[in-house]
């Protein structure tokens, strides 16, 4: 995208295909998982045990990772590198050390904590998210540090490492379950989550020196650099906990629910969230540091506008598309082993419910991130809170009442209405971004994903009478290759006939990334 431009380009065209092969070892551990334990409750209480951590993790490293990358980058780019590294290795041990306190606090409390996250749960499933939780709790620290020197490294433009890291986490996961959970169930998973963060951490050791970064504990809190991550700390503290009560809630009501039902929410949002994960997760990551960095304020307000635009095209076809497939696709995926029908029909019922969700969490990933690199925390925790709000009700109201559905649609209905409302005040306190043309990108590529599913629909069902008729069945992989058929020539189609400009940016986004692979 743009000398500075370029550099978030080339950042996110490596850190894309870095995904990608991420994106697939993380799929086949979770294809693994499914097969060995299914959607059943021995995983529910491994999730509950993950989401306990997670909310260290949120609350903690979430927050001091995207507070600290805009000023390390900042210092990096003004030259005063020495600076720099001196802030991040206070905000590193202040981090860690925050990290191993409440970690031994909820390994001292974890069984007073599983039972209010899982109120549903029978004693013998409690006490098993008891001792899960306990094992992975082992992991915080760990992941703490991954995340901080994965910024570090990439405020100075360093990505590799950063994005690989997911790779020998999902081979320890992987090996984990295939080779000891039959033997020791779904203890066997914990262990392997601690073992493969580890090697995550490793992976972030790399690159420290090539950037003149060396690990030495600092508790210098009064350094100005730490001072200014703590002012935005505070606000994104807030943010972090608000997110990871979200998903504690759906949970909490998910373990009173049908056996899967935690499990199935899990799957059916990784499935949604794919596409998000593998090429949004990493535009925003290389467009952070570069808003954080930005100039001008005409800079800053076209790196937020291509980024938005980017969410919206990508995302549309990809929604329409599980949408319309996500049965077959849900099958094709963890349809083995100990993952049987009724665990096929409750997944898919959760990313169809998903889907428009997905489009607008990385919008509003976009536009959050802006607020971040400007040192505005407080505006999008304001509008976090209200969506927290809103999917609590949601949960306690249609997600009692219908199960897995009306807990996906919950979840989707408040990250539609968290990215809406972020943008409009971003543009409104940041006059130099407008609304109007995101609306128009939006309107767009609606129109035109909903024609891709129209296609695709249709040409499901030509194609299902045509086997009927010859006595053949029906391929989950048939029925999701014309699928994927339909949604692209529908939404492409009609975008031409738009001569709508989202198709400049798709071969503009497509060219550099060849050009880059090229290299």
């Amino acid at each position: 995208m743009f000398g500075q431009r370029g550099g978030v380009a080339g950042a996110a065209a490596l850190l894309t295909t870095l995904a990608a092969v991420s994106a697939v070892m993380g799929l086949a551990r979770d294809v693994v998982t499914a097969g060995v334990f299914g959607a059943g409750p021995d995983l529910d209480a491994f999730l509950v045990g993950q989401g306990l951590m997670n909310v260290l993790l949120g609350v903690v490293a979430g927050a001091m990772t995207k507070a600290s990358v805009p000023v390390v980058s900042r210092k990096v780019a003004e030259g005063t590198v020495a600076a720099a590294h001196h802030s991040a290795m206070v905000v590193l041990s202040v981090t860690t050390l925050a990290m191993a306190v409440g970690s031994i606090v909820m390994w001292l409390s974890a069984g007073s904590v599983v039972a209010a996250l899982a109120p549903g749960f029978g004693a013998e499933q409690e006490q098993l998210a008891r001792l899960l939780t306990r094992i992975l709790l082992l992991a915080t620290v760990l992941i703490a540090a991954t995340y901080l020197l994965a910024g570090f490294a990439q405020a100075h433009r360093r990505f590799f490492w950063s994005g690989v890291q997911g790779i020998p986490f999902n081979v320890v996961m992987i090996l984990a379950a295939a080779l000891l959970g039959p033997r020791y169930g779904v203890r066997a998973l914990a262990v392997g989550f601690v073992v493969g963060s580890a090697a995550r951490l490793a992976a972030q050791l790399v690159p420290l020196r090539s950037i003149g970064l060396r690990i030495v504990p600092a508790l210098d809190v009064r350094d100005p650099g730490f001072r200014e991550v703590s002012r935005l700390l505070p606000a994104l503290l807030l943010g972090s906990a608000i997110g990871n009560v979200n998903t504690l809630v759906d949970r909490a009501v998910g373990s009173g629910a049908e056996a899967g039902t935690i499990a199935a929410l899990t799957y059916g949002w990784r499935t949604a969230s794919l596409a998000e994960l593998l090429l949004i997760a990493p535009l925003v990551t290389a467009l952070y540091p570069s808003l954080g960095a930005a100039r001008s304020p005409a800079t800053f307000a076209w790196l937020v506008q291509r980024g938005t635009s980017l969410v919206v095209v990508v995302l549309a076809p990809v929604a329409a598309l599980v949408i319309v497939a996500r049965e077959p696709v849900v099958a094709m995926v963890f349809g083995r082993g100990d993952f049987d029908a009724d665990d096929v029909e409750r997944t898919a019922s959760a990313v169809l419910w998903y889907a428009p969700g997905v489009i607008a969490l990385g919008w509003r990933e976009v536009v959050s991130h802006a607020f971040y690199a400007v040192g505005d925390a407080r505006s999008p925790v304001v509008v976090a809170v209200g969506a927290m709000i809103l999917n609590v009700v949601g949960d306690l109201t249609f997600g009692v009442r219908l199960g897995v559905a009306g807990l996906a649609a919950s979840t989707a209905l408040s990250l539609v209405f968290a990215a809406a409302t972020t943008t409009l005040l971003l543009a409104r306190r940041h006059r130099n971004v407008t609304v109007r043309p995101v609306v128009a990108t939006l309107l767009r590529t609606s129109v035109a994903a909903t024609a891709g599913a129209a296609v695709a629909f249709g040409s499901l069902r030509i194609a299902g009478l045509a086997e009927a008729v010859e006595g053949a069945g029906r391929s989950a992989l048939t029925q999701s290759t014309v699928a994927v058929a339909g949604v692209l020539a529908g939404y492409v189609t009609v975008l031409k006939l738009l001569r709508a400009p989202e198709l400049v940016i798709i071969g503009d986004a497509a060219r550099r990334i060849t050009s880059r692979r090229d290299r």
